[in-house]
This record gives C-alpha cells, sequence and structure tokens, in this order.
C-alpha cells in the first residue's frame, strides 16, 4: 500500500551563526545579518517521508509558508527526493505567531491528498515545538509527537517510538496521523545530483518575476508581465513552475491570519549573557571523575 506524505518545511536564519553584529539593539535577531537555512529537523522529517516512499511508494509534497527566498530550500526538497513543492506566500502572513501559522498551514494541507504529515520537532528560530501540535488538531487528525524511529506502517495504522525525555514510548495510531521528527531519528540524505540537474531551474512565479524585473529595467510594468507569464508557463511545461498559492486559493479566513490571528504579543526582550567566574580541570581518569562526583554530592548538585 502507497502512502501519501506532506512534509510541512521551513526556511530559518542559522542561529549558529548568532554574533554581536547579528542582535538588534533591542534584543532581536537581525535575520538579514544571518544566512538562511533549512530547518534541521525539518530535513528529518523530509527523510523519514522518503524511506516511507522507498519502502511503500507514494509521493511527497513539501510545502513551505514564507517569503518568496523560501524557495530556496523547496528546490532543496526536489533535490533529495520531494515531489512537489508548494510555497504559501502572501503580505497577510506577516506577524503569524504559531497558532496563525499552523491554521494558515491547516488550510494549505487541506487541498492535498494525504495520509501522513511531518514536520520537524521544532524550528531552531522560535523552539516553541507548537506548530505540529496545533497543525494536527486543526486537520482533526491523530497525532504523535518528538518521533524518533517509525517502527510499524501497515494497511491504515502506524506505530512509532517517541522520545519522552527519561525514556520512550511506543504509540500506535490510525491513519491520517501527524508526526513530528526529533534529530534523532535519522541521518538526511544528501541531494541527488540527477535531481539537482532536473530542477535546479525550478523556480516559483514570484521568482520568474523577480528575475524578469532585474533582467528588464527600464521596462514598463505591463512588458514585464508579460514576459514573466510567458516564462512561468514555460516552466510549467517542463514541469519547473513550483506552485504558489496565496491566502485566497488556500481559502483561509482572513481574522485567523497574520497579526489578527495571532494572540502572542512580545511585552519584552531581553538579551542574557552567561559568563563563568569560576573554571575547574578534571583529570581524565577513573580518580579525577571519582573527586567530581563526591565534590557534586558534598555541594548538594546531585543526590
Amino acid at each position: 500500500m502507497a502512502y501519501n506524505c506532506v512534509v510541512l518545511i521551513k526556511q530559518v536564519p542559522d542561529t549558529k551563526r548568532i554574533t554581536g553584529e547579528a542582535m538588534n539593539e533591542d534584543g532581536t535577531v537581525n535575520r538579514s545579518a544571518l544566512p538562511a537555512i533549512f530547518n534541521p529537523e525539518d530535513l528529518n522529517a523530509l527523510e523519514l517521508a522518503l524511506q516511507i516512499k522507498d519502502k511503500f511508494g507514494g509521493r511527497i509534497t513539501a510545502i513551505t509558508m514564507g517569503l518568496p527566498a523560501a524557495g530556496v530550500i523547496l528546490r532543496e526538497a526536489l533535490f533529495r527526493g520531494a515531489d512537489e513543492a508548494i510555497l504559501v506566500t502572501d503580505q497577510r502572513c506577516a506577524a503569524s505567531d504559531t497558532l496563525a501559522t499552523s491554521y494558515i498551514l491547516s488550510c494549505a494541507v487541506k487541498k492535498i491528498d494525504y495520509d501522513i504529515v511531518l514536520c520537524g520537532r521544532q524550528a531552531i528560530d522560535g523552539d516553541t515545538a507548537q506548530v505540529g501540535p496545533q497543525l494536527a488538531e486543526k486537520l482533526g487528525i491523530a497525532q504523535i509527537t518528538y518521533v524518533e524511529e517509525l517502527v510499524e506502517l501497515k494497511d491504515k495504522g502506524i506505530t512509532a517510538r517517541r522520545n519522552i525525555g527519561a525514556g520512550w514510548q511506543k504509540v500506535r495510531a490510525k491513519l491520517p496521523v501527524l508526526l513530528t521528527v526529533t534529530g534523532e531519528a535519522n541521518e538526511p540524505r544528501v541531494a541527488a545530483a540527477k535531481k539537482m540537474m532536473r530542477y535546479k531551474n525550478a523556480r516559483t512565479a514570484v521568482e520568474v518575476m523577480q528575475k524578469t524585473k532585474l533582467e528588464n529595467e527600464g521596462a514598463d510594468e505591463a512588458d514585464i508581465k508579460k514576459l514573466a507569464e510567458h516564462k512561468s508557463s514555460e516552466l510549467e511545461e517542463k514541469g519547473l513552475l513550483i506552485k504558489q498559492w496565496n491566502l485566497d486559493f488556500i481559502e483561509a479566513d482572513l481574522q485567523w491570519c497574520g497579526r489578527s490571528g495571532s494572540p502572542t504579543k512580545v511585552h519584552r526582550i531581553q538579551s542574557v549573557v552567561l559568563s563563568t567566574k569560576e573554571t575547574k580541570n578534571i583529570e581524565p581518569n577513573e580518580q579525577g571523575l571519582s573527586d567530581m562526583i563526591h565534590e557534586l554530592i558534598d555541594d548538594k548538585v546531585i543526590a
């Protein structure tokens, strides 16, 4: 039995490269000062979907909500084996918190025939781990979070092992189901050379428009629009036009999108710098470890 998978992916700033130059005066991150990358655990989610496809067949659709620049990670998803990519982009999505984001994504996912929805456990720019569970609730389907292994997938049932911090659980659910995947679940495969050659020129309509404007400076809007539409048609004929959806297409209720649909309000942001006042070297041998443990017990750090 083949299974159709939808994988939710996100383009995020590379938080490992945050320096003083990448911080604004109010303590927020200056995203333009950091390289944008494929959210790490979303790669694990994509890999799990690819493993399901390899074993059982079916199709994989990658979806991201974001700015036109997010087309980069959609191409990367195609390079790794996704069958289709969709960009949900709309200025009215701006300032969406996790509640609004999950609503918008649920409207997009409902447009697709799916058996399993997969996403990373959390994004490194927010670390909330809320969008996946909220999305499952809005889709009205079962969810298994913190998945680190797919144990069994048979007929309309799935069994997965999930991490619970101090141990693990085996959870069974009926399809359709949503899985949030941890970084320990697998080792994401690299892009395939043949697929890179196949999809290197894949673009969204907005990317085509941007490129057309750059190549035809001074041309009027009507001519640029015609040229962009012509190039988009050529890409579509070759199967290289990445789908681009807005809020109208996915039939989203605007009161639940963007700022109006986001109850989360930031009261204050504080930049905290941790520094150590004292260091102590521990000899890398049995005696050194024994002394350290006894000292921690004496200081009541551990019992």
